[in-house]
């Protein structure tokens, strides 16, 4: 399972969806509850919004607030409400006691909440941080010229109780999850943080 609090960094702005389809991967397959998703103006101008029609079986309430401290007030009250599965903010710089507040409204609500900061540095009471890059994408097995499934790598960079490692994940375009690359999950790669099984979701 998912920590209540996690934490997503994109290095580059061309990892940024790839980070996003990782956020997504953290709420639980068996949970229905909607995802919300909270960002200033800004940084959807910058880079976008999400595409309902590719997200599957998520149903996504997408929260466009003017300053950070809105988002983060936002995820808090969804959380609590226990009316969602995920909260995913776009927030840079929330101060310890503002992402403790976070994961006692998680844990509340029975949810997970999942932050997308500019970098990894400072206090944070979030139990994973991962820096997540995108890969190029799989090859098709039935045309070379086609492109594969979306690939991505998801480092552990911090783990309160558990140990870094990095992971390749590709899309699974029938169940829209992520899953260990085959390549991998062949060799017996060690299990993604939290799941105990060598494949599936990175959950």
């Amino acid at each position: 399972m998912p920590a209540p609090l996690e934490e997503a960094w994109a290095p580059a702005p061309r990892d940024v969806a790839a980070t996003f389809a990782f956020a997504l991967s953290r709420r639980p397959v068996d949970d229905a509850r909607p995802v919300l998703v909270a960002a200033t103006a800004a940084w959807l101008n910058e880079h976008g919004r999400p595409y309902g029609p590719g997200l599957g079986d998520v149903r996504l309430l997408l929260t466009r607030v003017r300053r950070e401290v809105d988002a983060l007030w936002a995820m808090e009250q969804a959380l609590r409400s226990g009316a969602v599965a995920l909260t995913v903010g776009a927030i840079h710089g929330a101060a310890l006691p503002q992402t403790r507040r976070l994961e006692f409204a998680a844990r509340q609500g029975g949810a997970t909440a999942l932050l997308l900061p500019r970098d990894l540095d400072g206090l944070s009471a979030a139990a994973r941080r991962w820096r997540i890059t995108a890969e190029s994408g799989a090859a098709d097995p039935d045309d070379p010229r086609a492109p594969g499934a979306t690939r991505l790598c998801a480092e552990l960079v911090r783990a309160r109780n558990g140990r870094p490692g990095r992971w390749t994940l590709e899309q699974d375009d029938e169940t829209h999850r992520l899953r260990l690359a085959d390549r991998l999950a062949d060799r017996g790669q060690a299990p993604i943080a939290g799941t105990g099984a060598p494949s599936g979701l990175a959950a």
